[in-house]
Protein backbone atom coordinates (compact mmCIF):
# COMPACT_ATOMS: atom_id res chain seq x y z
CA UNK A 1 0.00 0.00 0.00
CA UNK A 2 1.60 3.18 -1.13
CA UNK A 3 2.85 5.70 1.82
CA UNK A 4 0.37 8.53 2.56
CA UNK A 5 2.24 12.05 3.08
CA UNK A 6 0.60 14.37 5.41
CA UNK A 7 0.42 17.97 3.94
CA UNK A 8 0.76 20.33 6.48
CA UNK A 9 -2.29 22.83 7.43
CA UNK A 10 -2.20 26.30 6.82
CA UNK A 11 -1.46 28.22 9.86
CA UNK A 12 -3.11 31.79 11.36
CA UNK A 13 -2.64 33.99 13.95
CA UNK A 14 -6.07 35.69 15.51
CA UNK A 15 -4.59 38.27 18.06
CA UNK A 16 -7.46 39.10 20.59
CA UNK A 17 -8.06 41.82 23.19
CA UNK A 18 -10.55 43.25 25.63
CA UNK A 19 -12.67 44.79 23.20
CA UNK A 20 -12.63 42.76 20.31
CA UNK A 21 -15.33 42.42 18.26
CA UNK A 22 -16.63 38.65 19.25
CA UNK A 23 -18.78 38.40 16.08
CA UNK A 24 -15.83 39.24 13.61
CA UNK A 25 -13.35 36.86 16.27
CA UNK A 26 -15.41 34.11 15.78
CA UNK A 27 -16.47 34.09 12.12
CA UNK A 28 -13.16 34.37 11.51
CA UNK A 29 -12.31 31.35 14.09
CA UNK A 30 -14.72 29.04 13.00
CA UNK A 31 -14.35 29.81 9.03
CA UNK A 32 -10.74 29.23 8.64
CA UNK A 33 -11.19 25.60 11.16
CA UNK A 34 -13.55 24.33 8.72
CA UNK A 35 -10.96 24.85 6.09
CA UNK A 36 -8.57 22.92 8.43
CA UNK A 37 -6.59 25.80 8.73
CA UNK A 38 -4.47 25.36 12.11
CA UNK A 39 -5.74 28.46 14.32
CA UNK A 40 -3.73 30.09 16.98
CA UNK A 41 -6.30 32.63 19.40
CA UNK A 42 -3.53 34.56 21.22
CA UNK A 43 -4.58 37.09 23.85
CA UNK A 44 -2.50 40.15 24.46
CA UNK A 45 -3.95 40.49 28.06
CA UNK A 46 -2.16 38.54 31.15
CA UNK A 47 -5.55 36.23 31.14
CA UNK A 48 -6.53 33.89 28.11
CA UNK A 49 -10.05 34.61 28.34
CA UNK A 50 -11.16 38.66 27.05
CA UNK A 51 -13.82 40.33 26.99
CA UNK A 52 -15.63 40.63 23.71
CA UNK A 53 -17.75 43.09 22.37
CA UNK A 54 -21.69 42.33 23.32
CA UNK A 55 -20.63 40.28 26.58
CA UNK A 56 -19.54 37.82 24.39
CA UNK A 57 -16.11 36.10 26.25
CA UNK A 58 -13.35 35.06 23.81
CA UNK A 59 -11.25 31.74 24.88
CA UNK A 60 -7.55 32.16 23.78
CA UNK A 61 -5.65 29.10 22.88
CA UNK A 62 -2.20 31.06 24.57
CA UNK A 63 -0.61 34.57 25.29
CA UNK A 64 0.53 36.38 22.43
CA UNK A 65 4.02 36.49 24.32
CA UNK A 66 3.99 32.81 23.91
CA UNK A 67 3.80 33.12 20.17
CA UNK A 68 6.70 35.02 19.51
CA UNK A 69 9.31 34.01 17.21
CA UNK A 70 6.94 31.40 15.61
CA UNK A 71 5.89 32.25 11.92
CA UNK A 72 2.15 32.14 10.01
CA UNK A 73 1.17 32.32 6.68
CA UNK A 74 -1.54 34.68 8.27
CA UNK A 75 -2.05 37.15 10.98
CA UNK A 76 -5.58 38.49 11.14
CA UNK A 77 -6.61 40.96 13.16
CA UNK A 78 -10.63 41.45 14.68
CA UNK A 79 -11.89 44.71 14.95
CA UNK A 80 -13.82 46.49 17.79
CA UNK A 81 -12.67 50.12 18.53
CA UNK A 82 -11.41 49.12 21.83
CA UNK A 83 -9.79 46.09 20.95
CA UNK A 84 -8.24 47.48 18.26
CA UNK A 85 -6.73 50.21 19.61
CA UNK A 86 -5.59 47.78 22.14
CA UNK A 87 -3.91 45.73 19.42
CA UNK A 88 -2.76 48.98 18.19
CA UNK A 89 -0.74 50.01 21.75
CA UNK A 90 0.97 46.23 22.28
CA UNK A 91 4.70 46.19 21.23
CA UNK A 92 5.38 42.83 20.39
CA UNK A 93 2.40 42.58 18.48
CA UNK A 94 3.17 45.25 16.43
CA UNK A 95 6.81 43.71 15.59
CA UNK A 96 5.04 40.51 14.62
CA UNK A 97 2.71 42.37 12.33
CA UNK A 98 5.92 44.48 10.43
CA UNK A 99 7.52 41.09 10.32
CA UNK A 100 4.66 39.55 8.63
CA UNK A 101 4.62 42.67 6.26
CA UNK A 102 8.50 42.32 5.51
CA UNK A 103 8.06 38.57 4.89
CA UNK A 104 5.20 39.67 2.57
CA UNK A 105 3.10 36.54 4.18
CA UNK A 106 -0.54 37.16 4.49
CA UNK A 107 -1.92 40.18 6.56
CA UNK A 108 -5.56 41.08 7.01
CA UNK A 109 -7.40 43.63 9.34
CA UNK A 110 -11.39 43.94 9.46
CA UNK A 111 -13.34 46.42 10.69
CA UNK A 112 -11.87 49.28 13.24
CA UNK A 113 -8.25 47.16 12.85
CA UNK A 114 -6.89 47.99 9.70
CA UNK A 115 -7.49 52.35 10.46
CA UNK A 116 -6.48 51.91 14.23
CA UNK A 117 -4.12 49.51 14.21
CA UNK A 118 -2.64 48.74 10.51
CA UNK A 119 -2.60 52.33 9.24
CA UNK A 120 -0.83 53.91 12.14
CA UNK A 121 2.17 51.61 11.56
CA UNK A 122 2.14 52.44 8.24
CA UNK A 123 1.24 49.26 6.92
CA UNK A 124 -1.36 50.22 4.57
CA UNK A 125 1.00 53.29 3.36
CA UNK A 126 0.39 52.97 -0.94
CA UNK A 127 -1.95 50.40 -0.47
CA UNK A 128 -5.80 50.03 -1.30
CA UNK A 129 -7.46 49.28 2.17
CA UNK A 130 -11.45 49.35 3.46
CA UNK A 131 -12.46 49.51 7.07
CA UNK A 132 -15.45 50.25 9.29
CA UNK A 133 -16.63 53.06 7.30
CA UNK A 134 -16.78 55.71 10.71
CA UNK A 135 -12.97 55.32 10.00
CA UNK A 136 -12.31 55.67 6.51
CA UNK A 137 -10.59 59.48 6.86
CA UNK A 138 -7.34 57.00 8.26
CA UNK A 139 -7.09 55.25 5.17
CA UNK A 140 -5.55 57.57 2.53
CA UNK A 141 -6.51 54.40 -0.13
CA UNK A 142 -9.62 54.12 1.75
CA UNK A 143 -11.96 51.35 -1.22
CA UNK A 144 -15.60 51.81 -0.15
CA UNK A 145 -15.87 47.43 -0.77
CA UNK A 146 -16.41 44.59 1.71
CA UNK A 147 -12.92 42.95 1.30
CA UNK A 148 -9.86 44.69 -0.57
CA UNK A 149 -6.93 42.34 -1.75
CA UNK A 150 -4.19 44.68 -1.82
CA UNK A 151 -0.58 42.38 -2.28
CA UNK A 152 -0.17 40.57 0.49
CA UNK A 153 -2.66 42.30 2.63
CA UNK A 154 -6.54 41.79 2.68
CA UNK A 155 -8.85 44.17 4.24
CA UNK A 156 -12.77 44.62 4.95
CA UNK A 157 -15.21 46.27 6.65
CA UNK A 158 -17.01 44.69 9.86
CA UNK A 159 -19.35 42.04 11.28
CA UNK A 160 -21.81 42.20 7.81
CA UNK A 161 -18.61 41.42 5.70
CA UNK A 162 -17.04 38.76 7.87
CA UNK A 163 -18.62 35.33 6.29
CA UNK A 164 -16.98 37.12 3.10
CA UNK A 165 -13.42 38.45 4.24
CA UNK A 166 -12.84 34.72 6.05
CA UNK A 167 -13.89 32.46 2.95
CA UNK A 168 -11.36 34.73 0.67
CA UNK A 169 -8.87 34.28 3.32
CA UNK A 170 -9.55 30.24 3.31
CA UNK A 171 -9.42 31.24 -0.39
CA UNK A 172 -5.56 32.88 -0.55
CA UNK A 173 -4.10 30.17 2.08
CA UNK A 174 -5.78 26.54 0.75
CA UNK A 175 -7.24 27.56 -2.87
CA UNK A 176 -10.48 28.12 -4.12
CA UNK A 177 -11.89 24.50 -4.46
CA UNK A 178 -11.31 24.75 -0.42
CA UNK A 179 -13.21 28.25 -0.35
CA UNK A 180 -16.17 26.72 -2.24
CA UNK A 181 -16.38 23.44 0.03
CA UNK A 182 -16.33 25.74 3.14
CA UNK A 183 -19.06 28.10 1.94
CA UNK A 184 -21.19 25.11 0.48
CA UNK A 185 -20.97 23.37 4.26
CA UNK A 186 -21.83 26.82 5.27
CA UNK A 187 -24.85 26.91 2.91
CA UNK A 188 -23.81 30.63 0.95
Amino acid sequence: MPRRIALKSPTALIPVAHGSESLETVTLINVLRRAEVEVTVASIETELVVAGTRGVRLHADKRLLDTLGQKYELIVLPGGEKGAEALNRHAPLIEMLQQQNDLKRWLAAICAAPALTLAPHHLLDGRKATCFPAFKARLPGYVDQPVVVDGHIVTSQGPGTAMTFALILVELLAGPAKSREVAAGLLL
